[in-house]
């Protein structure tokens, strides 16, 4: 599934031909995805002004002129391509798959086409009304927000009597993040993914903290990761899965250490790790890999990648 970088990089690219454009007409393909559609949901959106495109978690939060906004999110293998508009620059034309799984079509009034193809149907699409409740009222803070930082998630944490693992996969403790960026954020901070939430020290939690955003920003900075179905909206992958460290190398050796990477299971779900440099009983320090600047920025301005 993708998670907060990914999905931040189809807003980057969606942003310049949708943001500030009229949806003129909307096409429909299906009635429901992994839920149904909305009531009158294309005339509900025909005619409205997108006002602004956001991310929240793993979320596209679409504000309208009519004051409802609509919220996307792209299930284990949706994706947005854009077409046909001058405003779409080096975007136009991405390839969105197979054609049969194209399911939402917006024809925005800049002449872009902003398509949603989802082989799965895992996605999802939901209008909410001014004042109505959402899904994301729910939600923890934004790891890259400035607003987040050690306190606030050892306080979080404190809450917790499940694993470390599991405690930031919950998207109520810290929004956006998955079974990728996490297994990569505990293999920097030197911590073990079973040990309990609750047992993290102030030091411990302060460097998971600091691994998170750079971990995040690293793979943004890479356009994602692309492990099977995810492609930014020119139809192309992203490349942080060529920087993981823990994550997929089972038996592969550390970068910092050379010992076998292993695997294991926690709630359904694979855990890569180091047992050398994320010992079960505590760590001197953590981690200190040379990384290049994550965030340099592209020549034509849309966007960054690493140098």
């Amino acid at each position: 599934m993708p998670e907060l970088p990914e999905v931040e990089i189809i807003r980057c690219g969606l942003q310049p031909v949708m943001e500030g454009a009229v949806i003129k007409s909307i096409t429909v393909n299906r009635p429901a995805l992994r839920y149904p559609f909305p009531a009158n949901f294309q005339a509900r959106l025909q005619e409205q002004k997108l006002v602004r495109l956001k991310r929240r978690a793993k979320f596209l939060n679409a504000c309208l002129s009519s004051g409802e906004r609509l919220l996307m999110h792209l299930g284990m293998s949706g994706r947005f391509t854009v077409a046909g508009s001058r405003a779409v620059g080096n975007f136009a034309q991405g390839h969105g798959g197979d054609p049969k799984h194209d399911h939402v079509i917006f024809h925005m009034d800049n002449g872009a086409t902003v398509t949603f193809n989802d082989m799965r149907r895992f996605g999802f699409m939901e209008l909410i009304a001014p004042g109505e409740p959402s899904r994301l009222d729910i939600l923890g803070p934004e790891p890259l927000d400035p607003h987040f930082n050690a306190e606030v998630l050892r306080a979080a944490l404190q809450r917790k009597k499940t694993t470390i693992k599991s405690a930031l996969l919950d998207q109520h403790v810290i929004a956006g993040l998955g079974n990728i960026y996490v297994c990569e954020a505990l293999y920097r901070a030197g911590i073990f993914p079973g040990c309990l939430a609750a047992s993290l020290s102030g030091d411990q939690t302060e460097a998971l903290t600091d691994r998170i955003r750079v971990v995040l920003r690293e793979a943004i900075g890479a356009g994602g990761a692309s492990l099977r179905d995810f492609a930014n909206t020119e139809g192309l992958p992203g490349y942080f899965q060529h920087s993981f460290d823990v994550y997929d190398r089972e038996g592969q050796p550390c970068k910092n250490c050379d010992t076998l990477i292993e695997r294991f299971r926690q709630a359904g779900r694979s855990t890569f790790y180091c047992p050398s440099c994320q010992q079960e009983q505590g760590r001197n320090s953590t981690l200190a890999i040379p990384r290049p600047n994550p965030l340099t920025s592209r020549p034509d301005g849309k966007g960054f990648y690493v140098q």
